[in-house]
């Protein structure tokens, strides 16, 4: 799996280890050998590899040039698609704070671009939080880069629905549990590229590529290119925190468990904290961010509770959920009304 347990420095120079994760081949014919690899992570760490996912190499990394020619732009460009109210389109340096307890003068120091599931404005669907219609670049500013992301956001949502079949038999439920209409038959899927530009990061000073966090949702899918950066953090009540690097696994996704996904399992499976630490490097990932439906109930599971055992989680709608923590986390729009002003 191309790991190794033994120390090494960080970026930062603190001690860290490189965390050894499990290996999920979706092209396994043994179904429940991948059951019981995912079941060992997400009771572990709630971070595994996926490989084999049937996303070409060669088609990752076109996805990876397009992305970094949307970063190449100048900044009055990017800024003209900037990200709406429905989180769509370009996020700056410093828009997110991922993690502001400890982020309290400035945010992340990455930028960012979000693509969900297209929806026409003329559609009633249209008009709930996370659904609309995505901003794009000009065809003539970057010709092929809108069909580019478009498939890929297509490849990766089956992928996404491929390990949530092995996730619903590693909760002991049935197989196409997550396919149902409410979850992931009308998911918000969401596609972001992320640029890191280079920056050092500095724990002591709250200077951070991407502060500490849970996502929010179901899972995320991470590809990242062959620079370290990510970090995960098992035990977020320990004191101190400890911390170890995921090594970056050329052609597999990274795949991490979300705070929805926690709830469902009642606290079994782990919604891991996790950070992004620069180098001095650039770094480029891609993270799709796979959330049920709008309207989806996000509650306990009959597997994951008894008497002995009860929820510990109150039942919240996905919709509301979604809007508090993105909400909590990206600067108010207003802001860059302002500057432009």
């Amino acid at each position: 799996m191309g790991k190794q347990s033994n120390e090494t420095q960080s970026p930062v120079s603190n001690p860290t280890k490189f965390s050894i994760l499990n290996l999920i081949d979706l092209s396994n014919p043994n179904i429940n050998q991948s059951v019981h690899l995912l079941k060992q992570a997400c009771l572990d760490s709630g971070f595994f590899y996926v490989i084999n996912h049937g996303i070409t190499e060669e088609f990752m990394d076109e996805v990876f040039a397009q992305s970094k020619r949307f970063f190449s732009l100048p900044l009055n460009e990017k800024m003209k698609i900037l990200r709406n109210e429905k989180h769509r389109g370009y996020t700056p340096v410093l828009d997110e704070t991922l993690d502001p307890e400890h982020q309290i003068h400035v945010g992340d120091y990455k930028e960012g671009f979000y693509i969900g599931v297209e929806v026409d404005e003329d559609d009633p669907e249209s008009s709930k939080p996370f659904y609309g219609t995505n901003k794009w670049p000009a065809p003539d500013v970057l010709p092929g880069w809108r069909e580019t992301m478009e498939k890929f956001h297509r490849e990766a949502l089956e992928v996404g629905k491929a390990v949530g079949k092995i996730i619903a038999l590693a909760l002991d439920l049935d197989v196409d549990f997550f396919e149902k209409p409410e979850m992931l038959g009308e998911p918000i899927a969401t596609l972001r590229l992320l640029h890191y530009g280079g920056q050092i990061s500095d724990p002591s000073e709250g200077l951070f590529g991407a502060g500490a966090h849970t996502d929010f949702g179901l899972i995320t899918l991470l590809a990242t290119d062959d620079i370290a950066g990510l970090q995960i953090c098992k035990d977020r009540d320990a004191k101190p925190q400890k911390w170890e690097d995921v090594s970056p696994l050329k052609g597999a996704f990274v795949v991490n468990l979300g705070d929805m996904l926690e709830r469902w399992s009642n606290g079994v499976f782990k919604s891991t904290l996790h950070r992004v630490l620069g180098n001095g490097q650039e770094r480029y990932s891609i993270a799709y961010f796979l959330e049920p439906s709008h309207d989806c109930l996000v509650e306990c599971l009959p597997t994951c509770k008894s008497e002995t055992n009860p929820p510990k989680f109150p039942p919240i709608l996905c919709r509301d959920y979604l809007s508090q923590r993105y909400n909590d986390t990206h600067a108010d729009l207003s802001i860059y009304k302002k500057q432009q002003s």
